[in-house]
């Protein structure tokens, strides 16, 4: 998931640099997104994985 993130967020820089503005901030918002739910998601397994060990 996180290499999902990186990929778009190397999409939306290469879409403003080229000038499409629209397309690098869909871009940036899906790679913002993405890497939130990686955070989320890699939080959830450190915990449940002390849990499961204590």
């Amino acid at each position: 998931m996180l290499h999902y993130a990186v990929v778009f967020f190397v999409i939306a820089l290469i879409a403003a640099l080229f000038g499409f503005g629209g397309i690098a901030a869909g871009a940036a918002s899906i790679a913002q997104v993405l890497f939130f739910v990686f955070i989320v998601l890699a939080i959830a397994s450190f915990l449940f994985g002390l849990v499961r060990r204590g």
